[in-house]
């Protein structure tokens, strides 16, 4: 193979998942999640998980870790290589599925992280300071923030700023990424069409019991202001259900984000592709899977 690790990526309600699955079945691969929130058990209507879509295709990085736990970019890419490696030496495709755009990133343009240790004396200074102060203190540090949400909650802020100042060898690095040969495709829709993915793919959440999932979550011990942060479905619905929003206001107003946040993802994407990553793009709405296939089978004839 000219490629040891074929990449789908897409925005929410592209449908990325469905190809993902359909490409591994016919290529005998097995998928690895680049989703942040799909590794959380217990959230599977508002993360999308879709798990009977994936029948007999193993997959990696979903469902694995309890809400409250703080998985992040480092331990993202330290799993992403054992799992590589488990399926590479099944001879099996490893297929990386996802939207979440640095997650991605970190994979084809291979970061070099850190992990960062606690600091008592930064945390016992920063606990004397306002939200507004650190709010600021941020932004100065790390002025291309992508995470806004660290902006609205204490712990995370003082964590944000922990590793944007950090310096210094202590924390433990990820090791290497193995050598890949990455092939990317991106499955993209007319803009009107993916609105209207997004909006009734809300509705058919709603109806499956979305509301009630995160009431469950909820009574489980995950509280609201914890909900928040585990995107925007979560993060809507506990406003609902703390009575800040009435039914039609939350979805209206779940539906115009998430619209925002389909935008930012490809905003992402087309960053990736000016920083050198090669992105084939597919139309979503003419069986991308085949498309991809036949696609393959070409790079397979020229070489």
């Amino acid at each position: 193979m000219q490629f040891n690790l074929l990449v789908i990526l897409g925005p929410t309600a592209s449908g990325k998942t469905r190809v993902g699955v359909q490409v591994a079945r016919a290529l005998d691969g097995e998928i690895i999640s680049a989703d942040s929130r799909q590794v959380y058990r217990g959230m599977d209507i508002g993360t999308g998980k879709d798990l009977e879509e994936y029948g007999s295709v193993p997959y990696h990085l979903i469902d694995f870790v309890n809400p409250g736990y703080e998985f992040n970019l480092f331990e993202f890419q330290r799993r992403f290589i054992e799992a590589f490696n488990v399926i590479q030496a099944r001879g099996r495709l490893p297929i990386l599925v996802g939207g979440t755009g640095m997650y991605l990133d970190a994979v084809l343009r291979g970061y070099e992280l850190l992990e960062v240790p606690e600091n008592p004396r930064l945390r016992k200074e920063l606990a004397t300071l306002p939200l507004d102060t650190l709010a600021e203190r941020l932004k100065r540090v790390s002025p291309r923030l992508h995470n806004t949400t660290d902006l609205l909650d204490r712990e995370r802020l003082t964590r944000a700023i922990e590793i944007a100042e950090f310096s210094g060898e202590r924390g433990q690095h990820t090791p290497p990424l193995p050598d890949l040969k990455p092939v990317v495709f991106g499955i993209k829709w007319k803009r009107n069409f993916l609105r209207q993915r997004i909006t009734q793919r809300l509705k058919d959440r709603l109806n499956r019991g979305l509301i009630e999932e995160v009431e469950r979550l909820y009574r489980a011990g995950v509280s609201f202001e914890t909900l928040e942060f585990y995107g925007l479905e979560y993060r809507f619905v506990a406003k609902y259900l703390r009575g800040e929003l009435n039914k039609n206001d939350m979805f209206q107003k779940l539906n115009s984000a998430i619209h925002q946040f389909a935008k930012k993802q490809e905003t992402w994407f087309r960053r990736m592709e000016r920083e050198g990553i090669v992105i084939n793009w597919v139309d979503g709405s003419r069986d991308p899977a085949a498309i991809i296939l036949e696609k393959l089978r070409g790079m397979f004839e020229k070489s």
